[in-house]
């Protein structure tokens, strides 16, 4: 994928119509962490998707609103996710083309996450915390963005441990050949995994992608949020779900690598590669 391509998969109709281009919902957020959602948010409204809502604690969303005019924001009572408010969320998602759920959300939310992506219907993305109590066998219709250390949780979770030991002496080939070949119930279950790492491996059913944009200095707190973010934008818009998580991960290094070129080291963070986002559609 380059970006000419991108570009296609964020054009629109003359013709279109709000809403047609897809509306995102993400669920987290947390006190400790306000800013997860704001960057995978915005990072969703720069893919071309017509609207993005946040669904937060309180607190939190009044802090979003705040923070940005351009997000909406569904208030969950009290100061965190729980079991008690699951089927409302899960219920409220109904009105979404796509749902990203995890950032930011603290381990405290488990027993929410659990519960919401077993339940939900919805083209999901799953990231952070959502995916460090689930195992393989809980998703559906579901990109999954862990990094290597999540996904060694999920495949304890899974009682796939016998697969570290070779993932770990393996070449991102190797790896994605491994992966595609055990975790078949999962990839058969209409998902995908991106696995974030120097070369981003995405793998489905029957296809198997590597994204080797991206540097050293995306390991900065939110890059990763920024990317779930691209991926939910793009999976609202065009329903897609390896073109939307090869995409995500493409663009998310290709701005990455403009700015360590720009700045000439690792003095970038996530929200510059937001700002830079908004120039796509130029480049």
């Amino acid at each position: 994928m380059n970006i000419n391509q991108i570009k296609k998969l964020m054009d629109r109709k003359k013709t279109s119509h709000k809403g047609e281009n897809g509306y995102a919902l993400i669920v987290g957020g947390s006190e400790e962490y306000v800013g997860a959602v704001s960057l995978a948010g915005l990072a969703a409204l720069r893919t071309g998707c017509d609207a993005v809502t946040i669904a937060a604690p309180e607190k939190v969303a009044w802090a979003v609103n705040k923070f940005c005019p351009d997000l909406m924001t569904y208030k969950v009572k009290g100061s965190h996710f729980n079991i008690k408010n699951a089927k409302e969320m899960v219920k409220y998602a109904d009105k979404f083309d796509a749902v990203l759920i995890g950032n930011g959300a603290t381990r405290k939310a488990d027993k929410f996450c659990q519960y919401f992506v077993k339940k939900s219907p919805k083209l999901k993305v799953i990231d952070a915390d959502a995916l460090k109590s689930l195992s393989f066998k809980d998703f559906h219709n579901a990109i999954l963005t862990p990094h290597e250390t999540e996904l060694e949780i999920m495949l304890v979770n899974s009682g796939k441990e016998f697969l570290l030991p070779k993932l770990k002496e393996a070449n991102a080939k190797e790896k994605a050949e491994i992966l595609q070949g055990n975790l078949r119930y999962f990839l058969q279950n209409n998902n995908v995994l991106l696995l974030k790492g120097p070369t981003d491996i995405i793998v489905s059913r029957n296809k198997i992608a590597f994204n080797r944009t991206g540097n050293q200095g995306m390991t900065k707190a939110g890059t990763g949020d920024v990317l779930a973010g691209l991926v939910v934008g793009f999976l609202a818009k065009t329903k897609d779900q390896f073109k939307s998580a090869v995409a995500a991960a493409y663009v998310n290094g290709w701005f990455g690598d403009q700015l360590l070129r720009r700045k000439k080291g690792y003095t970038f963070i996530a929200s510059d590669i937001l700002e830079d986002l908004k120039k796509l559609k130029g480049k």
